[in-house]
């Protein structure tokens, strides 16, 4: 069983996906960091200096002092986040667009099928008329 465990884990097919599972954590990384950190504050400049990422509807103040007996916490609708989730999911949609794109574009064309001919037996009767004459 061991051995049949190896040799799963082995095949090329479960690294490769291992592989593009790790490639996939490190590009949402950056997406989120360009998000984040390039297009939301050029949004929010063009927005006239909004942060989008604190952008909320308070539903209820928070009671008390943070860290003391009895502190309830704000409760708020952060929908400037969601905005911020909005635009990371358009961003990594049109990257993965342009890689498959750039991918399909390196796959050769199938090759097409010869144009399907007279059958053996026209042909025969083709080189016997020849034969005739």
């Amino acid at each position: 069983m061991l051995k049949e465990f190896k040799n799963f884990i082995m095949t090329g097919n479960v690294i490769e996906f291992a592989v593009a599972v790790i490639m996939a954590g490190a590009v949402g990384l950056v997406v989120n960091g360009f998000v984040a950190d390039i297009v939301m504050p050029i949004v929010g400049h063009f927005a006239g200096g909004m942060d989008f990422a604190n952008l909320k509807v308070v539903l209820s103040e928070a009671v008390g002092t943070e860290g003391a007996e009895g502190y309830v916490a704000e409760n708020a609708v952060r929908w400037g986040a969601w905005v911020n989730t909005i635009v990371n999911l358009l961003i990594v949609g049109f990257v993965m667009f342009l890689i498959v794109k750039a991918y399909n574009k390196t796959k050769t064309p199938p090759e097409e099928e010869a144009p399907a001919g007279p059958s053996a037996e026209e042909l025969l009767a083709e080189i016997r008329d020849a034969l005739k004459k």
